[in-house]
């Protein structure tokens, strides 16, 4: 079934491997429905196996990333939900992120003004964040009465930036700038306003020129080895490695170093 969202852009570029999800609420700095959590899940469910598809790059139209749930379509409408109906959307927004981490290709989250809520964590969840300099970031939930765990953050944030700045960042939900992101490690790179998108995808395609398998592993064993033991995570990359060895690509990297070459990875 080919990929083809109706509550956001989707496009792939055959050529270079980058598949681009843009939200596109431009109008609402791109906040969040029922259908786009549906959809986002579903999609990023579908480009783990996608082919010709080697990386991603999610992005927001216009001049936000995206502003978390939609304060009528969401938090309004979950008002008239009893218990099991709230679980259910709760669950619903922590598959999107599950199936974001579970997909093999790397994410590459593009950052544009407003990253806020559940847009914050859509961005902590990509595998690379590349920012603008209006990038600022906050995670609201405490600002609204909910707590910092939502959509598996307290999981995720504290990996990237500690567990201090974590918990600053969670318990009190206040946005900090594009500059202080990437001086704790949120974002990878902030570029002017007008680069960022093709800074991202640019770093998207450099990705997906590289050996999609020993990619796949790689990102796997960052989730997983967080909660092994050093005996245990040695015993896995032992036996994951080891597996690769046997993959074509292993051979062609060292044939291509022997002839002097450049590399050329299996599509």
């Amino acid at each position: 079934m080919a990929i083809a969202p109706k509550s956001f852009l989707y496009a792939h570029d055959a050529a270079t491997g980058v598949a681009t999800l843009t939200l596109n609420r431009p109008d609402r700095l791109n906040a969040l429905t029922f259908e786009v959590y549906s959809e986002l899940r579903d999609t990023f469910a579908a480009l783990d196996t996608e082919p010709g598809v080697r990386a991603i790059v999610l992005t927001g139209a216009g001049r936000g990333f995206c502003s978390g749930g939609d304060v009528e379509d969401i938090i309004g409408a979950l008002f008239g939900r009893d218990p099991a109906g709230l679980l259910e959307f709760t669950k619903l927004t922590c598959d999107v992120v599950a199936h974001m981490r579970r997909c093999r290709r790397p994410i590459v989250a593009a950052l544009n003004g407003t990253v806020a809520g559940a847009g914050a964590v859509l961005a902590t969840a990509s595998d690379f964040r590349i920012a603008s300099e209006t990038a600022k970031i906050a995670f609201l939930f405490v600002k609204v009465g909910l707590s910092g765990a939502d959509m598996g953050v307290s999981w995720m944030l504290p990996r990237i930036v500690g567990m201090g700045r974590a918990a600053e960042l969670l318990m009190t939900g206040d946005f900090i700038s594009a500059q202080r992101a990437y001086e704790i490690g949120l974002y990878h790179r902030v570029v002017p306003v007008e680069q960022t998108l093709a800074e991202a995808t640019a770093f998207a395609a450099n990705l997906a020129q590289g050996p999609a398998e020993g990619l796949a592993v790689s990102k796997h064993a960052l989730d997983l080895e967080a909660a092994m033991t050093l005996e245990q995570a040695l015993d896995h990359e032992a036996r994951v490695q080891a597996a690769l060895m046997v993959h074509p690509d292993y051979r062609e990297a060292y044939e291509a170093f022997r002839d002097k070459r450049p590399v050329r990875f299996a599509r």
